[in-house]
């Protein structure tokens, strides 16, 4: 099944993109794509003028650790682990030390709010904590592009805007590159431009 064809897209250093379309429209796949989490089955996907899907895996995913953040609907926090274990993993696996993940992972989830919740498992914390954590885990290795899969589509609208309020906040501050797909226009608006998803085509809204 062909779920993007045509899509040519261009995003500069510190952009901020939004992504909308319907259920089904292609916005989660072309994050993927673009995030070389999946390989596009035609076409290609450039980043600093290298093609991501020639760099070979080892190299591939080392780009995703180490320039790449994700933040996703579902939250992806490991059940066993406590925020700070869940924060700290990405670091752990780029080599960095144990001090400096944890201080690092500390930072994070004192910038996001949660300083008195580092040692709560996920099943201890409210939707809108678990998805700060997530946030806080996907810039432990201080990436240059944030990818946002529905960042609020699992949260209340005072909960969810709050969380908006902070991505965008942190998206500032760090200069980050950010692309979040979301069916919500309130959402949609944050960002500097808007696209839409239909019938596997990209257009600027």
């Amino acid at each position: 099944v062909e779920v993007l064809h045509g899509v040519n897209l261009k995003i500069g250093s510190g952009d901020f993109l939004s992504l909308q379309g319907a259920s089904g429209a292609g916005k989660s796949t072309l994050l993927h794509l673009l995030g070389g989490l999946d390989e596009p089955s035609a076409g290609q996907v450039f980043a600093d003028g290298h093609e991501l899907f020639e760099m070979g895996a080892a190299r591939l995913a080392k780009w995703r650790n180490r320039e790449v953040g994700f933040v996703f609907q579902a939250y992806h926090l490991l059940p066993e682990f406590d925020a700070l274990e869940n924060v700290t993993l990405p670091a752990r696996m780029a080599h960095a030390s144990v001090g400096t993940a944890e201080q690092r992972g500390r930072e994070l989830l004192a910038r996001v709010g949660l300083a008195k919740r580092m040692h709560h498992l996920p099943t201890e914390l409210s939707g809108g904590e678990q998805q700060r954590v997530a946030l806080a885990r996907a810039l432990i290795n201080q990436p240059r592009i944030l990818f946002a899969d529905e960042p609020t589509g699992n949260l209340d609208s005072k909960t969810g805007g709050a969380v908006l309020d902070l991505l965008c906040e942190l998206q500032q501050e760090a200069e980050l590159t950010m692309i979040i797909a979301t069916h919500d226009d309130t959402v949609a608006a944050r960002a500097h431009v808007t696209f839409r998803l239909a019938d596997g085509l990209i257009a600027e809204q």
